[in-house]
């Protein structure tokens, strides 16, 4: 799965809905049929989400779509699948998780799910959401549980599933947190997955603090956010994609370094400091990803 800097939650019933996420500027949509849904309106959700995927697919197929199905324990999980797993879906963000077990049941449906519709096995990829105290426990063997894993989503958010299970105080400088936000970024990294994400900033017009929780979370090693309000993309595109100086600057490094190398040195002085490979895979990274974004 490509960076995704904003990913916004969308009711999979309201129609037009997902529209609107796209040309506010949002990385991923993510068609929700759990929580946002009521019980008696699944069956229409699971219809809609089905044609905004297909519509989304024609329309802006630079656009990620994901689904939130209901999770494990309902009834409605199968008739989620069977709906939305269908071309133009890349993944599904799987709602509460508790270790691996629910991944791997996943992502044996998707096999059958994928079979039906005629798709590649293993193309569609699942994001685990870490939002249950056994979830942030077990988090590593979530992240290595299946080859379709693709992230982590990491909830913190204010009176949430999340802080309820774990008995937080919520803060909006996220100390309560950050443990759990630190060692699931680490079980991604360990597990090859280079894109951990977190979810999400529940005060709407407070895109202050908005900005302030994005650029923690950029700085603990989180690449894109979960959000729940259009007005907040612009703000979170913004702090998770790499600053245009230090971009520039990186491309000057490994100018420098290439320029060394030619000359048969293994490191070089660049603007008064030393470098090496380790520093010039690091500004390799930083410019892809710039790259990656540009040509979106």
């Amino acid at each position: 799965m490509r960076p995704l800097r904003s990913l916004l939650f969308v009711p999979a019933h309201r129609e037009g809905w997902a529209d609107k996420a796209v040309r506010a500027g949002a990385d991923a949509v993510i068609l929700d049929l759990e929580d946002s849904v009521p019980a008696a309106g699944k069956e229409q959700a699971r219809i809609v989400a089905a044609a905004t995927i297909d519509s989304l697919a024609r329309s802006h197929p630079w656009v990620t779509v994901l689904v939130r199905p209901n999770a494990l324990d309902t009834d409605h999980f199968g008739k989620d699948l069977a709906a939305v797993v269908r071309p133009g879906l890349a993944g599904l963000l799987l709602p509460k998780v508790y270790s691996a077990r629910e991944v791997l049941d996943f992502a044996a449906l998707l096999d059958h799910f994928e079979i039906e519709a005629s798709l590649v096995r293993g193309s569609i990829e699942v994001i685990p959401t870490l939002e249950t105290a056994k979830s942030l426990v077990n988090c590593e063997e979530i992240a290595a549980a299946h080859p379709r894993v693709a992230s982590l989503m990491v909830a913190a958010a204010r009176d949430a599933d999340v802080s309820r299970e774990v008995g937080f105080d919520w803060t909006p400088e996220g100390l309560e947190t950050l443990h759990y936000r630190s060692k699931a970024v680490l079980a991604c990294r360990a597990a090859g997955l280079a894109h951990p994400i977190v979810g999400l900033w529940q005060e709407i017009a407070d895109l202050d603090g908005l900005r302030r929780f994005a650029e923690a979370n950029r700085r603990l090693g989180f690449t894109g956010q979960v959000l729940i309000h259009p007005s907040h993309i612009e703000t979170v595109n913004d702090v998770y994609a790499p600053d245009p100086k230090v971009v520039d600057r990186f491309r000057r490094m490994i100018d420098a370094f290439e320029q060394a190398q030619a000359n048969g040195q293994a490191a070089a002085l660049f603007e008064g400091e030393h470098v090496d490979i380790a520093h010039v895979k690091t500004a390799r990274g930083v410019v892809a990803l710039a790259e990656s974004i540009n040509a979106n």
